[in-house]
């Protein structure tokens, strides 16, 4: 089985993009992240012509929006965060069958935080330690649980082309990379850094001053597994395909092979 995360910075304009690529690497589960419309615009149509019938979205117009696409069946949907009061479409959480029985998914789209100090990252704190408590709930009820998503968090100095040049900056800061290892303190693994990976692997370029071009990147899109289906991850890589294509998202797929 093959799940992927990939924050498309607008499902309108890269939905040929999530076709194509799916074409090419026919992942079972794909969580989007910036789908950047609301549900009644959400193309299930086209979605269930590339082969994913079974989808839901949590949408919001002009930001946010998140969304599952599978192949088989999703049960037991849950939107945003339980217990914390958001008005912002930021997670979406279901249960899919899979090798080794039911998986629970959480996809996230999680907060930017603009820079240390400003109202916006104190929001991000707040968010981050909602969600922290509502991943330790999902865990208690669902041991074989995934977490997927847009963190807009570099966890170590590897993970962001400038580390000390950015250091301390957004994506960067302690508190941001302190939530992170909470989150693995949780009984989760970062299923990336489960394998030797090429130096400056990274999910996210800028648009500007060729950051591409120049790998001027960072890793902020992950898949955290719990230990219980840690077992079964047999592999975790990131896909620069699309990110070469015309008119990409600033970010690429993040794909993790489960075995069967």
């Amino acid at each position: 089985m093959k799940l992927a995360t990939w924050n498309v910075n607008s499902l309108t304009a890269r939905l040929q993009h999530v076709r194509d690529w799916t074409a090419l690497e026919p992942v079972d589960l794909l969580g989007l992240q910036e789908l950047k419309l609301t549900d009644d615009k959400f193309p299930a149509e086209a979605l269930a012509e590339a082969g994913y019938p079974h989808c839901a979205a949590f949408g919001q117009k002009t930001y946010n929006g998140v969304a599952l696409l599978s192949r088989t069946p999703l049960r037991d949907v849950v939107r945003n965060i339980v217990g914390f009061d958001d008005e912002h479409a930021r997670v979406i959480a279901a249960t899919v069958e899979a090798p080794g029985g039911p998986l629970r998914v959480l996809n996230g789209y999680f907060v930017n935080g603009q820079a240390p100090g400003s109202e916006k990252f104190a929001y991000k704190l707040r968010w981050l330690d909602g969600l922290l408590r509502y991943v330790a709930a999902e865990l208690a009820a669902h041991p074989r649980l995934l977490l997927m998503g847009d963190f807009n968090v570099a966890p170590e100095d590897r993970d962001s082309f400038d580390p000390e040049g950015l250091r301390d900056t957004i994506h960067h800061t302690r508190e941001e990379r302190a939530h992170f290892q909470a989150l693995l303190a949780l009984g989760l693994v970062d299923a990336f850094r489960l394998f030797e990976q090429p130096e400056k692997s990274y999910s996210w370029w800028d648009y500007r001053m060729l950051g591409y071009q120049k790998n001027r990147g960072l890793r902020i899109d992950h898949l955290l597994a719990s230990e219980a289906l840690r077992p079964q991850v047999r592999g975790c890589r990131i896909d620069r395909t699309p990110r070469k294509w015309k008119q990409p998202s600033d970010h690429a797929p993040v794909i993790l092979e489960l075995a069967g």
